[in-house]
């Protein structure tokens, strides 16, 4: 009956979920063949009731069903019929978020680790794959998953799979690996696998790196990038040599590569590049110029990612800044990035990128390039984004062009209308503290220039200026008092 919504609908009215999860608790010791054929009847029932209907699920999750079929799984995991019932009832109320909290509260990972070392079917795996994977999305269950051994069934599944061209093994193969990376997002779950660089697991996945499976290169990086979400973790890492591992196998996709690799290869260096002792390590080691192959990468993700990572590998690093500031291609193609109306990421890293090259080298031969390439239109919209942080780059990067090259740069600050936007930042109560710091601190450098000058004085900045001087932030009243003296200086 319950296999149609008709029938779900007619079930539900009478009160049927109640009746059958009842005899379930009432029957769920009994391990004789008619009531273990009942349950797996009533289990039954309950997977074409809870199918792909939400409220249903949430019914027989308000009920309590959870820890009443974890106990029925663990009693009859002898009984296939009944297991697989329970099973697939599980997989239907595992995707509500509301029951992983209840699965949580229940020995439900110590049963399916139990249950999946048995299996030797595929098709049984999969099944027990399919309820793990919306489980695993869970952090408490992710720990009480490892704490269960799962990983080293994984491990072994790997193992036996990857040399394998069978369908139904390159699937396993797949769902395992998958699963395996899916463990690792939990900060507990990983901290306790990578224990401290010397754990077996985390060295079993270092040998995915070099391996000849796309399937397993993927999910080796992306298990890095895990690893790599503190600090401590990615010292250690870049310390025994994981960045070579890394530039390796970007070096094997480089031409027509999978897209896929490359984009989890370049998250893992983006993320150990991070802590400031290893950005000269990994820039000596030339990171910076296996990752500017992929500059002819028509991929946003892949972008998006080589971005990030040369702006994290520059932070602070003058030198590297310079050198890749003084990179036309690489200028070039940042400014044509800007333009990525469709890839709001990949856009707003090219802006933050363009910025971070002239904050950290403050160098006027790449203020120059930058000025060539058609980027300072770009700084100033960027100085108008919705993001404070990116605001704020933009008018340092603004200002360190202003001190350093403003004859340069003057006819485009000009077309950019750069001294329109700095007074509406300045008149807007909304503009954080920092904006209208950097902004008068910008206003002073622009004087410099003759052009720009008269912008400034046609748009009475004196009284947005003075008004600022009673601010409650003590640095923005004081830069006040310095930009109204400038002003009236050079009126």
């Amino acid at each position: 009956l319950c296999f149609t919504d008709e029938g779900r609908n007619a079930v539900d009215r009478a009160g049927g979920a109640h009746i059958v999860v009842d005899h379930i608790r009432s029957l769920c010791s009994k391990t004789d063949p008619a009531s273990e054929k009942l349950l797996t009847v009533f289990c039954g029932m309950l997977m074409n009731y809870s199918n792909e209907n939400d409220t249903l699920q949430s019914q027989l999750i308000n009920m309590g069903v959870i820890p009443t079929l974890v106990k029925l799984l663990g009693i009859h995991c002898q009984n296939a019929a009944l297991t697989e019932m329970c099973l697939v009832a599980f997989g239907n109320l595992a995707e509500l978020e509301s029951s992983k909290e209840q699965f949580a509260y229940t020995n439900i990972a110590e049963e399916l680790v139990k249950l999946f070392k048995k299996q030797i079917d595929h098709d049984k795996k999969e099944m027990i794959f399919e309820v793990l994977a919306p489980l695993a999305e869970n952090d408490v269950i992710k720990l009480q998953l490892v704490e269960a051994g799962l990983v080293e069934c994984l491990l072994e599944i790997v193992q036996k799979t990857v040399d394998s061209d069978k369908e139904d093994d390159i699937a396993e193969l797949k769902t395992a690996s998958d699963l395996m990376v899916l463990l690792l997002l939990g900060d507990e779950s990983m901290q306790k696998l990578f224990e401290g660089g010397k754990g077996s697991v985390f060295q079993r996945v270092l040998s995915w790196i070099p391996s000849n499976s796309h399937q397993l290169q993927l999910a080796g990086a992306l298990a890095i990038a895990n690893f790599a979400r503190n600090d401590g973790n990615c010292i250690h890492m870049v310390d025994n040599g994981i960045v070579q591992k890394l530039m390796d196998l970007l070096d094997r996709h480089v031409e027509d590569g999978n897209v896929t690799v490359q984009h989890a290869a370049l998250s893992a260096l983006r993320n150990l590049a991070i802590p400031v002792v290893n950005k000269a390590k990994m820039l000596s080691a030339g990171v910076a110029e296996a990752v500017l192959k992929f500059l002819r990468s028509e991929m946003p993700p892949v972008q998006f990612k080589l971005l990030g990572t040369l702006r994290m590998l520059i932070d602070a690093q003058a030198e590297a800044a310079e050198q890749l500031g003084k990179n036309v291609k690489l200028v070039e193609r940042l400014v044509e990035w800007c333009e990525a109306k469709d890839h709001a990421g990949v856009m707003g890293e090219s802006n933050r990128l363009l910025s971070a090259l002239i904050r950290h080298s403050k160098s006027k031969d790449v203020i120059r390039t930058i000025v060539q390439s058609g980027g300072i239109k770009h700084l100033v919209t960027m100085a108008t984004s919705e993001h404070v942080i990116m605001q704020n780059e933009a008018l340092v990067a603004l200002a360190l062009i202003a001190a350093l090259e403003l004859v340069t740069a003057e006819k485009d600050l000009e077309n950019a209308q750069l001294v329109q936007i700095l007074h509406r930042l300045l008149s807007d109560d909304r503009s954080a503290p920092e904006i209208k710091y950097n902004s008068m601190v910008l206003i002073c450098a622009l004087i410099g220039s003759e052009p720009l000058q008269k912008e400034v004085h046609s748009m009475a900045f004196l009284e947005v200026v003075s008004k600022l001087r009673s601010h409650e932030n003590k640095t923005v009243a004081q830069q006040a008092s310095l930009t109204e003296q400038r002003l009236a200086v050079e009126s």
